[in-house]
């Protein structure tokens, strides 16, 4: 056995399982936290089970419990690029992902960013939902990809992905702190244009539920001053009056706004960061920060493209990379400038 990773699976005031022989499903576990495809599922996991109490964690009166999930790297790794993607993706897409999954998820090890374990099993790190999505084409990607992360300067990269990135993708920055990291550039991709019409493709790449999300490249969101406003003071907790205009200030290469004026009759106010905005923005998330504002007499009208943040991978630009033949290796490389593929033995 190879090195062992801590997953969180769920926060509850009840943890619900069964155990079977060699696995145990758990109860209720939700999916997509905040985003446009929030739902609940029963999830069966290999490993073992561990329930703790989350420090400081409280609802409504209650405590919460955290069920933990330790398993093997590269047997969570499988589960990942399943969950992530389909796993009857093209092979060198699933390759491709257990390198950067694998990559992402060393240095979460080395670094923990929760407390009692070393990544949770949602969007917020990487999608873990257990063996339901798995296959064996996900098995053999990781297995004949053993070992390999991508390098730079010697350490492994932070490969951060997303969905789709509209066309080019975004540079560190624009997303998270205010410092850029040289293997996460701003590249065109031409891909995943070309994916979003490519409907047998979408299908054998996409999961059930991200199937649902057909307008991921190009999208439209429409609301009156009055619904913009709530949504603003609800997610934000501040009361804006009604909303008058919204104000892009900062753009990242890809056109991602990273810094935006909310102009209401009460309060104006700059916020930043693309993942505020998409947030504050919207009753779940905006599928980006890539958007342009149209003003009629009763509405405002968002005219975005791309879904995520837009650094690192395209997964599905990509899925159609790897559909016209090019390499894990090639695919990685136009992603991530400029960086090496090591293995390493953990």
């Amino acid at each position: 056995m190879g090195a062992l990773i801590k997953v969180g699976i769920v926060t509850a005031p009840k943890i619900e399982f069964e155990q079977r022989a060699h696995t145990f499903v758990l109860k209720d576990v939700r999916i997509g936290i905040g985003f446009h495809w929030d739902r609940h599922e029963d999830q069966e996991f290999q490993g073992e089970l561990e329930i703790i109490k989350a420090k400081g964690e409280w609802t409504k009166g209650e405590c919460l419990y955290t069920a933990i999930n330790t398993l093997d790297l590269e047997d969570y790794l499988c589960s990942v690029i399943s969950s992530e993607m389909n796993a009857n993706s093209p092979m060198e897409l699933l390759k491709a992902h257990a390198v950067i999954s694998r990559s992402w998820a060393m240095r979460a090890m080395q670094h923990p960013n929760h407390e009692g374990y070393h990544v949770c099993a949602d969007d917020h790190c990487q999608r873990y939902e257990g063996l339901r999505r798995m296959n064996q084409r996900a098995v053999q990607a990781v297995r004949e990809t053993a070992g390999q992360v991508l390098t730079a300067n010697g350490e492994i990269c932070d490969c951060r992905y997303h969905k789709c990135c509209g066309g080019r993708t975004e540079v560190w920055s624009t997303c998270w702190e205010d410092r850029d990291v040289p293997y996460i550039q701003s590249v065109e991709c031409p891909y995943c244009g070309k994916a979003a019409h490519h409907t047998s493709l979408l299908r054998t790449v996409l999961n059930d539920y991200d199937q649902e999300t057909r307008d991921f490249h190009d999208w439209q969101v429409r609301y009156t001053a009055s619904e913009l406003s709530d949504i603003i003071r609800r997610k934000s907790g501040i009361d804006f009056g009604e909303i008058v205009d919204l104000v892009p200030l900062k753009r990242g290469p890809s056109g991602r706004i990273y810094e935006l004026e909310i102009i209401g009759t009460k309060h104006r106010q700059i916020i930043s960061k693309e993942l505020t905005i998409r947030l504050w923005l919207s009753d779940s998330c905006l599928y980006s920060s890539w958007f342009t504002i149209h003003h009629t007499p009763y509405t405002l009208h968002l005219h975005g493209h791309g879904w995520g943040h837009g650094a690192g991978l395209c997964q599905i630009g990509a899925a159609q990379m790897a559909a016209e033949g090019y390499t894990y290796q090639q695919i990685l490389a136009h992603y991530y400038v400029g960086t090496r593929l090591s293995t390493t033995t953990r």
